[in-house]
């Protein structure tokens, strides 16, 4: 027979299971973090959030990241939100123990899994990192690293114009190769067998990353990584949504609804049908 109070908690976890998760990026870069928890969690709602109003991210002060990443939180609460991704470096970076310590929900940032992906993979223990001139000035990768994978040696690079070109489309550019070979000459020299793709607006580019780096550096997506540990703390936490409906999903932008919609397809790799504006 079930002690007091047991069945109650059960039944507010079923309930809580059915609940979305919630995603917030500075703007459309996240949903490559979406995209993933997508194709590895089919069954489960989620939100995103993307605060568009106030991208980028990567050249604010620690101050403002952390400001905005809790009153984004707060936005996703709203839709009451089983679980917060932070699916934006910068704030994954700043603002990852702030958002722990506020909100009761779990929250899982990208620098993490990413790290610890790296530090598996890793042949002779020389790791790059290329991310927003913020990420890289916090040294959350460094740390990180330097915990998953003791005595690497770790090689971080800013390249703050993937970002715009990523959102232009440029692929497949001439110009963007140029850019990536000049990026990564330091990094190719250094070596490196191992390199971190910090910012979720990388993976659209990397292509032309991998071109430039070399076949033989493995390339890790923190997004893919991400996803599979949202995947395991649900799974932990009893939050993994039952059934087999068909899951729904709703995005949310601070400005720009129609720019965003116009966009996301080359980061989701679908169309999305309705932005709204909060």
């Amino acid at each position: 027979m079930p002690a007091a109070g047991e069945g109650r908690l059960e039944n507010y976890m079923v309930n809580k299971s059915k609940f979305p998760i919630g995603v917030f990026d500075s703007g459309l870069g996240g949903l490559t973090v979406m995209k993933e928890l997508m194709r590895l969690l089919p069954g489960e709602d989620m939100v995103y959030y993307g605060d568009t109003a106030r991208v980028p991210y990567g050249t604010k002060s620690k101050e403002s990241i952390v400001r905005f990443s809790v009153e984004n939180a707060r936005v996703l609460l709203k839709y009451k939100v089983k679980l917060i991704v932070v699916a934006c470096n910068s704030s994954s970076s700043f603002a990852l123990k702030a958002l722990k310590k506020r909100f009761r929900v779990p929250v899982v940032g990208v620098i993490r899994p990413g790290a610890i992906k790296a530090a598996a993979v890793t042949r002779n223990r020389k790791i790059g990192v290329i991310a927003t001139t913020a990420t890289i000035a916090s040294g959350a990768y460094v740390r990180a690293l330097k915990l998953y994978a003791p005595g690497a040696r770790v090689f971080p690079r800013a390249c703050p114009l993937f970002v715009p070109l990523a959102e232009e489309g440029w692929f497949k550019k001439r110009v963007v190769a140029d850019i990536a070979r000049e990026y990564m000459r330091p990094l190719k020299k250094a070596g490196i067998d191992t390199l971190i793709l910090g910012c979720t607006h990388y993976p659209l580019l990397s292509g032309v990353i991998q071109m430039s780096v070399g076949k033989g550096t493995v390339l890790v997506d923190s997004a893919r990584e991400v996803a599979c540990e949202v995947k395991r703390l649900l799974a932990r936490e009893r939050l993994a949504r039952a059934g087999r409906r068909a899951a729904r999903h709703k995005f949310l932008v601070s400005d720009r609804p129609q720019e965003f919609q116009k966009i996301a397809r080359n980061f989701l790799g679908r169309n999305i049908t309705s932005v709204i504006k909060v």
